[in-house]
Parts: C-alpha cells; sequence; structure tokens
C-alpha cells in the first residue's frame, strides 16, 4: 500500500534495518532557521492571499517579520554560536541580495541552505510545469552564485507545491524535500527519474505555529527537550533523526530568546548526539540506506 498520490512506500519503522549514523550517534539533530522575506506590495499567484488581514500594505504583518532580519536574526545567531551550530538554512532565496550581511554571516559560518522559495509570499501552487521547472533552475542558480554551495534540497515556499514538486526536484539535481513531515527516519520518494527522499521536519518542534495559537516559549523549549529524550532513547537501536524549526522574528524576540539556549543546553549535554544538517543527514542516507530502503518497502506492497 502507498500514501496518495503513491508518493512515498508504506514501511512501519519497527520492522526497518536499523540505520546507524556516521560515529553511532543515536539522533542526528539539525537546526533549520528559516530565514525568510515578505513582500511589501506582493503579487497574488494562485488560490493564496499573502496578507488577507488588510487590503496591500499590510505594515502590521510585515513589520512584524521584518523584525527577523533586522533584529531576530542576530540575536538567534548569537546562541547558535555559543553552541557551535552550523545550520541549514530554510530560505526565500530574495535574502541573498537584499540583505547582503545576512548572507556573509551564513556564508562565513559555512552553513547549508536549502530553498524556501524566492520569497514568501510567492507559492508553486499556480505554477505550469515550465513555470516550475525554470523555478528550481533559478535557485540552483541563485544559491550558487551568492554561497558557492550546491542546492540539494527544498522546504516548499509556505510549504506549498503541485503534484509534479518531487519529480521536477528531482529532475533538477535536488535530493531532498522536507515538505512530508510523517517520519523520525529519512524516506525515499518515488520520482520519475533520480533520488529524491524526504529529511524529517518539523511543524510541532516549531516556534511559527505554537507561538501563534498562544504556545510560549517555554512550552517549546519543554517539548523540544521530551522529544529529543524520546529519540535519544530510541536512537540506540537505530538512529533517529530531530529537526527544531526556528523563525527569527519569533524565537529572537528577547522575552524568547534564553529557551534557545536551553534546549541547545540540554541536547548539547548527551553524547552520541549527530549535530549536523539536512544537506548531510541526505548524503549520509542516499549514499548508506536508500536502496536498503526501497528494497525492504516492497515487502509491504499489496
Amino acid at each position: 500500500m502507498s500514501l496518495p498520490p503513491h508518493r512515498v512506500d508504506y514501511s512501519p519503522i519497527i520492522e526497518r534495518p536499523p540505520i546507524k549514523w556516521p560515529n553511532g550517534e543515536r539522533v542526528a539533530l539539525w537546526i533549520a532557521p528559516n530565514v525568510e522575506h515578505y513582500e511589501y506590495m506582493p503579487i497574488k499567484h494562485g488560490p493564496r492571499d499573502p496578507w488577507p488581514r488588510t487590503p496591500y500594505p499590510d505594515v502590521q504583518q510585515y513589520s512584524y517579520r521584518d523584525y527577523g532580519n533586522r533584529v531576530g536574526f542576530w540575536r538567534m545567531l548569537e546562541v547558535l554560536d555559543q553552541y557551535k551550530i552550523r545550520s541549514c538554512v530554510s530560505l526565500n532565496l530574495a535574502v541573498l541580495e537584499h540583505f547582503p550581511e545576512i548572507r556573509d554571516a551564513m556564508v562565513e559560518r559555512d552553513w547549508d541552505y536549502m530553498t524556501h522559495g524566492i520569497y514568501n509570499t510567492r507559492y508553486l501552487y499556480a505554477y505550469t510545469e515550465a513555470e516550475e521547472r525554470e523555478f528550481y533552475r533559478d535557485n540552483i542558480e541563485t544559491v550558487l552564485k551568492h554561497t558557492g554551495k550546491k542546492l540539494n534540497g527544498m522546504l516548499g515556499p509556505a510549504i506549498s507545491g503541485t503534484v509534479r514538486t518531487p519529480d521536477l526536484m528531482a529532475e533538477s539535481g535536488l535530493t531532498y524535500h522536507t515538505d512530508w513531515m510523517h517520519d523520525d527516519q529519512p524516506v525515499p520518494i518515488n520520482v520519475e527519474s533520480g533520488k529524491l527522499i524526504s529529511v524529517p521536519y518539523s511543524i510541532e518542534l516549531n516556534d511559527s505555529p505554537l507561538f501563534r495559537v498562544n504556545y510560549e516559549a517555554d512550552y517549546f523549549a519543554e517539548i523540544c527537550k521530551r522529544q529529543f529524550d524520546q529519540l535519544y532513547k530510541e536512537g540506540a537501536e537505530s538512529g533517529q533523526v530531530m529537526c527544531i524549526a526556528l523563525h527569527p522574528f519569533l524565537i529572537g524576540q528577547p522575552n524568547r530568546i534564553k529557551y534557545l539556549d536551553d534546549i541547545l543546553s540540554h541536547i548539547t549535554g548527551h553524547d552520541d548526539v549527530w549535530m549536523t544538517t539536512a544537506d548531510d543527514i541526505s548524503e549520509y542516507y542516499i549514499k548508506n540506506y536508500y536502496d536498503q530502503a526501497v528494497e525492504n518497502a516492497q515487502k509491504y506492497k499489496v
């Protein structure tokens, strides 16, 4: 049995061959700052309105998010630097040109990059096949131009996509997609050509949905630590993946930043943790476990 639309073969985690991370670590932990930029006067493209609260411009919501690039990013960066975290940034690629100071800070720290679209006010829903193919070409060239790095993955802009998205990603040479939040380990995604996997991202260990429904940073810190403790326990048998998704305009607020320090202090106080990036997880998994996972999943097809 496959998940609609037959993109991912079912495979219960309790019956998979065990995963061993590079040095026997129990948990592969990656931090995903969502460094975003929203247009002041967006061009509506598709069924979703970026700023439905008021007619454009929505100064309140635009400026709230702009706080992240002006202040919150730098406050978050100070904590990440304290723990020597090399992140994989979910990046609206326009940031590379609009905010060269942020670009240079990320390049200096050798971060990895997954595209989160150009702006977080432009979505993939209404793209034609030709437009989406051009989107990946432009993304790949932009990341290489500004950072010198190869683009390998994507979190869809505002987590949007089309039915063609996995196929076109793989065709373009991308190797991982983080929109599929359905597992605690990487999983192959079925595509027409090439290889593509899902790398676990999180909508729960994610400051954006939590803070917007009035859970606060102390609760966020608590559930991050709880999740790590459980995955660390299970990781003794087979390696697990944990992602913490951050938004600088949220976690970078003065009243919240100490809780990021609390989370990272707890996690880094343990041995056998691979502090890594989604790029490195993807590369290691495809090299060592992709073929085995595809073969193992065949026995569950009906």
